[in-house]
């Protein structure tokens, strides 16, 4: 049993490098072995130079501008996760976050969400978020707080003119729905898109960009592959999310920036692209969509 775990905490080999340098959409640095340093030159060894550290709390918030500002092939998003939100709210009395808190209430909740608009603000935050809506981890008594946290981080972006970034698992029709109710900021990416090809076509129609990670390459994900097709070229990004969702054929060791071209690889396969091509319009599509 110990040499299974330890292969499964070994992280993988260095890929080819990709020929045209694209940038890994959303990753989290700080929960990754190594330096920040360490990472990004890993990264960059096989042609992923840029990448979006993605806040999922305050102090992470804090971290990615901290980072942003110390490298420039860094951009940073800030927000509190949808799970983040009930958990200032409601207390984490079980202490799933690794945090365990006390009920803070409204305040607890306004305090927060005014420090990730100082953040927000800041020159070398491009995007607001991960935020959104989750219902896997936050049973019922959640929703409204997750849908007013979401709502004042919509608000958020369009103020500061900064992209959002969706965090949606399990909630694709509140969504959408809240986004339109609100209106989307121009710039609006789904981290890693989960839902299918109607989806997709509907996303696209709103101009609002899709976000691919490992889960692409998973043999039982057709579709998800679907969508990917269904999906207009100048809208795709891709993403690690790591340490998590580490792409085929290393899923359940660590993942890290430095694997985006196996998903690169694997999408491109599916769509039938050159790799040079998708990983052109992929670096265009990032710069656009997180304005750099």
């Amino acid at each position: 049993m110990a040499a299974k775990d330890d292969a499964r905490s070994t992280p993988p080999p260095l890929p080819e490098p990709l020929a045209v340098a694209v940038a890994d959409s959303h990753t989290h640095l700080d929960m990754q072995s190594g330096t920040p340093a360490e990472g990004l030159a890993k990264a960059a060894s096989v042609g992923v130079t840029t990448v979006v550290q993605v806040g999922c709390d305050v102090p992470g918030s804090r971290w990615a501008a901290e980072l942003a500002a110390r490298y420039e092939q860094v951009h940073a998003a800030v927000a509190l996760h949808p799970n983040e939100a009930p958990r200032i709210f409601l207390g984490d009395a079980d202490s799933w976050s690794g945090q365990q808190r006390l009920a803070g209430g409204q305040a607890a909740l306004d305090e927060a969400l005014a420090e990730i608009d100082r953040l927000a603000a800041l020159p070398h935050v491009l995007a607001v978020g991960e935020t959104g809506l989750d219902y896997f981890r936050t049973g019922p008594e959640g929703v409204e707080i997750q849908k007013e946290s979401f709502r004042r981080h919509i608000e958020m972006a369009k103020r500061h003119g900064k992209a959002l970034v969706i965090h949606d698992r399990d909630a694709h029709e509140d969504v959408i729905a809240v986004l339109l109710e609100e209106g989307a900021p121009e710039r609006t990416v789904f981290h890693c898109y989960s839902g299918d090809a109607e989806m997709a076509k509907t996303c696209a129609e709103h101009g609002w960009y899709l976000s691919f990670a490992g889960p692409v390459t998973f043999k039982a994900n057709q579709p998800l592959r679907d969508a990917l097709l269904a999906t207009p070229l100048d809208r795709i990004l891709v993403e690690t999310d790591a340490p998590f969702l580490t792409p085929h054929p290393y899923r359940g060791r660590p993942n890290a920036p430095y694997l985006i071209p196996v998903t690169v690889r694997s999408m491109a396969a599916t769509l039938g692209l050159a790799e040079d091509e998708l990983s052109t319009a992929i670096a265009a599509n990032t710069a656009r969509a997180f304005g750099y």
